[in-house]
């Protein structure tokens, strides 16, 4: 779709008017009309204003002329799996789970491989050429080239270590020992618990990358336990078969 026709139906999507738009991008009601008459296109800075307003990223707005790849394990992105900037911007080279709220969540890419070669291992391609495709992208993926400008001295793995000794700590019964946290997007864990109410509620949000882990239940049965955490908070469940009946064993705040 050409910049034109995307500009003009983001905006009637969000039921602005031209004059409205204008004023929230601090242009003139032609400038907006040029935009949509394919005369003209925005500058950056009006361009950075725009995705902000419309939660997209720059290379939909110019019409995807770009396929974008996330620099960290090399997955296909589309605007919903972006990662975002510590402001909560959209940044278009990582996806949400290799970048979150500012941070690089792996420093390690033998564990960034054994967490993608889980998803990308079928019948048709086996863990081995997996591993072996993997070993073969990610180091000519920009963020492991310039690991060391971008890399924060191991701060971060700190922190999950720190986490993980916090969890450990609670003894929770029938949870084996946390071993690792891996990056996990809300939507996808999101999981809906009733409460002694008998209402029901959930505690995360869709939108937000957490650190988390699924761990075999020691009791007998088929249920596992499901933990989640963040800066803020650890939250640990228990579930059944692809995340059936969902029990909440653990809310417990930072």
């Amino acid at each position: 779709m050409d910049t034109k026709n995307v500009l003009y139906e983001l905006r009637t999507k969000s039921g602005l008017s031209q004059d409205e738009l204008a004023k929230k991008v601090f242009v003139t009601r032609q400038a907006v009309s040029r935009w949509e008459t394919g005369e003209t296109v925005p500058n950056t800075e009006t361009l950075k204003l725009l995705s902000d307003l419309y939660d997209v990223s720059i290379n939909t707005l110019l019409g995807s002329p770009q396929k974008l790849v996330c620099q960290c394990c090399g997955m296909p992105m589309e605007d919903a799996i972006l990662g975002r900037n510590k402001d909560g911007t959209l940044n278009e080279q990582y996806c949400k789970w290799c970048y979150a709220d500012g941070t690089y969540t792996y420093s390690d890419m033998d564990e960034l491989i054994e967490v993608c070669v889980k998803h990308m291992a079928n019948e048709s391609f086996s863990e081995e050429q997996a591993r072996a495709y993997m070993k073969q992208v990610l180091p000519q993926l920009d963020y492991w080239k310039r690991y060391e400008e971008l890399g924060d001295d191991g701060e971060f793995e700190k922190f999950k270590k720190q986490l993980i000794a916090e969890i450990n700590d609670l003894h929770i019964e029938g949870m084996p020992k946390l071993e690792k946290l891996n990056a996990l997007v809300g939507q996808f864990v999101n999981l809906e618990y009733r409460l002694p109410s008998g209402m029901t509620a959930k505690f995360l949000d869709d939108g937000t990358t957490y650190l988390g882990n699924q761990l075999e239940s020691e009791f007998s049965g088929d249920r596992c336990f499901g933990v989640l955490a963040n800066m803020d908070f650890i939250l640990i469940c228990t579930y059944g078969a692809e995340g059936a009946d969902p029990e909440l064993v653990l809310y417990k705040k930072r």
